[in-house]
């Protein structure tokens, strides 16, 4: 098994604090769960003989380990954590699994503050496949990424067709199960069309106004389903940053895929995917294993120029990244917008198809992409 990079930061407070492990369907959180101790009781909230034992709090309690999985489709769930907590303790371990955004369901207030700590799973990505084997190839496996996704099963399969029978079954759990069962909504085509309009849109700001018009909806009915769509680990979103950007566009945000593999077979949009979803996953480790506050952003001004990613830590911008196919010259939007900014910002131009790193007078950064997207290094 491929070691996740947040297991030892789990490990360290397993046994004080409630963890809660959130993330896409079949990144493995599971499996990752059950990894952390042999002597465990695995229990989900979907199974009707689990559901029963975990209403009646009836399990063996000389398990070193409960893994709770699906437990926030309970009402009241963050309750029943809290009472166990207050009178067992983590004794044994307790570990809460969700392949929804658990913090977005908070109908029953915060009974948990102070009680957990929560880490986010994502499908594999460069840096943590080559940290687990450094002897893979970097460029292999990046291909590999962009055709198929970092989705463990697919991706430890590695065929096209494998990946095409998976999808079938992944969308139609995440449409047919949890958004029916977590949101009552069943406009499920309407949804399946969204969908395949996001997967042409990749990398483009997205015009409510203009999906509701396709959709025969009202804007603000497409923005309840995107939210949907983001709380179930389909698509994230991407804003634009505004802060100290003169004549930025305040709207529009831009959406990608946790899945890479779901953009529309179009090389560069799947390109800028891929770096998208390594920078938050990226960004997300941080925040979970640090407690820093990140952000994800794009810039764009009314005339056009356009940065397609900036990153900042605790409210600072610290970042800022181009993705390019095959383009080494340096980006005049870098430099651009590099004067918004303290002299300190990375500036990164990050390009699939490059074979040497090189840097300009004015610190702008040219990165292989099968080499950075190996260490998400920005010093």
């Amino acid at each position: 098994m491929i070691q996740r990079f947040l297991e030892p930061y789990i490990k360290e407070f397993l046994n004080e604090k409630i963890i809660l492990i959130t993330g896409p369907r079949q990144t493995g959180k599971t499996t990752f769960s059950k990894s952390l101790d042999k002597n465990h009781r695995y229990l989900n909230y979907d199974d009707t003989t689990h559901r029963h034992a975990i209403l009646q709090k009836n399990w063996d309690r000389k398990s070193s380990l409960i893994v709770f999985d699906e437990l926030h489709k309970m009402k009241n769930w963050k309750q029943y954590l809290k009472g166990i907590y207050d009178t067992e303790g983590t004794e044994p371990a307790i570990v809460v699994t969700g392949s929804a955004k658990l913090d977005t369901f908070r109908k029953t207030g915060d009974s948990l503050a102070g009680r957990f700590f929560k880490y986010r799973f994502h499908p594999f990505d460069l840096k943590e496949l080559i940290a687990d084997n450094p002897s893979l190839n970097k460029k292999e496996t990046l291909n590999t990424l962009l055709q198929i996704g970092g989705f463990p099963e697919p991706f430890l399969k590695g065929t096209d067709r494998f990946y095409r029978l998976w999808k079938q079954s992944h969308n139609d759990v995440i449409l047919k199960e949890d958004l029916v069962d977590l949101t009552g909504i069943r406009h499920l085509s309407d949804i399946e069309t969204l969908i395949q309009l996001l997967r042409r849109r990749v990398g483009s700001p997205i015009s409510y106004a203009s999906l509701a018009t396709d959709l025969q909806v009202s804007p603000k009915t497409v923005k309840t389903w995107l939210d949907v769509l983001e709380n179930l680990y389909v698509i994230f979103k991407v804003t634009p940053f505004h802060k100290n950007v003169a004549r930025s566009i305040l709207k529009e945000p831009k959406y990608y895929f946790f899945d890479v593999a779901m953009v529309e077979n179009n090389e560069g949009s799947r390109f800028e995917n891929l770096v998208a979803l390594s920078l938050l996953k990226e960004l997300h480790f941080w925040e979970d294993t640090e407690g820093y506050e990140t952000g994800l952003f794009y810039i764009r001004n009314r005339q056009g120029q356009e940065v397609d990613f900036l990153l900042t830590k605790n409210n600072e911008p610290f970042a800022m990244i181009e993705a390019k196919l095959s383009d080494s010259s340096p980006s005049p939007h870098l430099r651009y917008f590099s004067k918004f900014f303290s002299n300190s910002i990375h500036k990164i131009q990050v390009i699939k198809n490059c074979e040497a790193a090189s840097s300009y007078p004015d610190a702008i950064h040219i990165a292989p992409a099968h080499e950075w997207l190996s260490t998400l290094t920005f010093e």
